[in-house]
């Protein structure tokens, strides 16, 4: 009998059976949600398969019985199921390692399903180099639906030989893993049976390909990492642009392939930011700049041959590139809207890539329309909308990146003939000059030949190489003003902190407080709730900020931890409150401590972690200034 183990489902479950083939397609078609090792998988067509079918497939015959007899070993097998077989469903599936150095062999699996037993098997196997397979009869395993007495739903899961269970941590998890991990998921998700609004990751690409080159540049430029001279968080922005830099990368080198094209795509990054993605593109051989209104410092350190403008974009004949193959929006605010215009005005060659971010129209902040969608998928249908008015036939995406924002739009063709492009532009003008605003603005035509080109005001007396068709349109200012609380008068943020600190700590165990057994903790504040402590001219302040009494609450790291809509007082002795190991060390010799321990200072019972093991300052005497210096690097070290 096979090892099994089992988890009911919570009360009445509606979404069953169909709720457990949805969880079971997440499992089979995107492994890399739960397994962190994976970077996807590579799935064949399914196909229905009958017995003799099977036992070719195995090659093995004493296996393949094997497999049959696991397979029909089953509590609720339907009646007349073994006086007529019905056909399972077959699919083999190639996984995809985040690692490049996971041996020679692919790591398949035979997966099959009977929706007349509601239960799916996994059969996995290798293949070498020569083709020769390898079955794996240790790992064989599956998951089965069971309905008990009409009322109760459960789920199992059973293995052929448990004692023979191998493990590498990557195609193959440990056996505890599937039971305690995967199985909950797997329920959770059949009970939720949620249906996302966007499409799966790398929907365009191929995986292996993806996984493969994401692994070289992440090594390559790691190094970015440690000498990140911006006060944004180096790990985010650097593995996030390494993300978008292979996707673009994939998908050109795929287009490569398609239309037999041999130099590498040229292309401008509107909006650049740090300039990190254009750094990467240009790095890799691919000729382009990048364009922002405000100059960052890491641009000193990237070196001549990564070119980038600090220059205001603004819609019009002097901001078209008719030389250029790709422009790109990453994360572009305010000028999302206008890229795939951008692109279609200047040259009927020219495609875009665009990750949405910020909620902008054309002239203001994009208002909302349907209340229904949630407003980042308003959003997207928007600029997909835009996209389409502008002539490109548009496709959506979803990037791998450690972001809540990761869907990206392409405009790899167009969806009229070259010979069609006044038409076209006349749908263009009309579409942005019915997005206006009451504002005044008015939008003036470009100038397109109809072959595509842009005629620079050539012909026409009344026009300039300057004349815009975006007035109206506000680029950013130069000087960017810090709207996330940190510019806040100390005072007032130190007022609020302990007030919301205070009202915590004093909660009693009737409203939802109370001490643990040895420090008082107190009890939780919803945001709305610590947002009514504050005075009148309080909260204006704080509205003015992106985020507001929110974001200053979670930039008091030290006190506060913020999760699900409510404020509690961190413990930095639990693992989960502090994001550290339960089993704090000494802080390093020499080390600095250059802020003033909050609970050690107001806290009751002051700080409930000993100076040593504290990273802030229990007193004045430990209190030091930072003398850190900015780390530097030459350009070239991270080439």
């Amino acid at each position: 009998m096979p090892k099994l183990f089992e988890i009911k489902f919570p009360g009445e479950c509606k979404t069953l059976p169909e709720g457990f083939w949805s969880a079971v397609d997440v499992w089979i078609k995107k492994p890399h949600v739960v397994n962190k090792r994976l970077c996807g998988v590579k799935e064949t067509e399914s196909r229905d398969v009958g017995r003799e079918a099977v036992l070719s497939l195995l090659e093995e015959p004493d296996l393949a019985q094997d497999v049959l007899s696991f397979m029909a070993c089953c509590r609720n097998t339907p009646e007349n199921t073994h006086e007529k077989e019905t056909p399972w469903v077959s699919s083999v599936r190639t996984f995809i390692p985040k690692v490049n150095n996971y041996g020679t062999n692919l790591h398949k699996e035979v997966i099959l399903k009977d929706f007349g037993r509601q239960q799916v098997t996994f059969v996995p196997f290798e293949e070498d180099s020569e083709g020769k397979v390898s079955l794996k009869r240790g790992n064989i395993y599956q998951f089965q639906l069971l309905h008990q007495d009409c009322e109760e739903w459960s789920l199992e899961l059973h293995v052929l030989a448990s004692d023979q269970w191998f493990s590498d941590g990557v195609a193959y998890p440990r056996l505890p893993w599937l039971s305690s991990d995967l199985l909950p998921k797997l329920v959770r998700w059949a009970t939720e049976c949620k249906s996302s609004e966007f499409r799966s990751t790398l929907s365009l690409l191929p995986v292996e390909k993806y996984s493969v080159m994401y692994q070289t540049l992440k090594e390559k430029y790691k190094a970015m990492v440690k000498v990140w001279p911006e006060v944004t968080d180096p790990e985010k922005f650097v593995y996030e642009d390494v993300a978008i830099a292979t996707y673009l990368l994939v998908l050109w080198e795929e287009e490569r392939v398609e239309k037999g094209l041999t130099e590498k795509q040229s292309f401008v990054d509107l909006g650049c930011g740090n300039g990190l993605l254009v750094h990467i593109l240009a790095n890799e051989g691919h000729p382009g700049k990048g364009i922002d209104v405000r100059r960052r410092k890491i641009w000193d350190m990237f070196g001549p041959q990564t070119l980038l403008e600090e220059k205001a974009i603004t819609p019009s004949e002097s901001f078209l590139f008719p030389d250029t193959d790709w422009l790109i929006g990453n994360h572009s605010d305010e000028l999302t809207p206008w890229i795939p215009v951008i692109a279609a005005r200047s040259s009927y060659s020219c495609r875009y890539f665009v990750l949405p971010c910020c909620f902008f129209d054309f002239f203001a902040k994009y208002q909302r329309r349907h209340c229904k969608k949630s407003q980042y998928k308003e959003y997207i249908d928007f600029i997909t909308e835009v996209s389409v008015v502008s002539g490109f036939n548009t496709e959506e995406d979803c990037l791998r990146i450690p972001s809540t924002k990761r869907v990206c739009l392409v405009g790899k063709s167009r969806n009229y003939q070259i010979s069609d492009e006044a038409e076209a532009e006349e749908r263009r003008a009309h579409y942005i000059q019915s997005r206006q605003k009451a504002s005044g603005a008015t939008v003036q035509r470009s100038g397109i030949r109809s072959d595509g080109s842009c005629c620079h005001g050539e012909g026409d007396p009344d026009r300039t190489p300057d004349s815009s068709w975006g007035v109206g349109f506000q680029p950013r200012d130069k000087v960017e003003m810090v709207r996330n609380c940190a510019a806040l008068p100390r005072d007032l943020v130190n007022g609020v902190v302990l007030q919301v600190a205070n009202v915590i700590l004093g909660m009693t165990e009737e409203d939802g407080g109370g001490s643990s057994s040895d420090w008082n903790r107190g009890g939780s504040l919803s945001v709305n709730e610590a947002a009514g402590l504050m005075k009148q001219e309080t909260l204006q302040l704080l509205k003015k900020e992106c985020g507001g009494l929110q974001t200053l609450l979670k930039n008091n790291h030290q006190v506060f931890r913020v999760e699900g809509g409510r404020v509690y007082i961190r413990d930095w002795r639990d693992r989960k409150a502090s994001r550290a190991d339960t089993k704090r060390k000494p802080l390093a010799p020499g080390a600095l401590k250059t802020r003033a321990c909050w609970f050690y200072d107001h806290h009751p019972q002051r700080c409930p972690l000993q100076a040593e093991l504290c990273a802030f300052a229990h007193g004045p005497d430990e209190l030091r200034p930072s003398t850190k210096p900015l780390k530097k690097m030459r350009h070239n070290a991270f080439i």
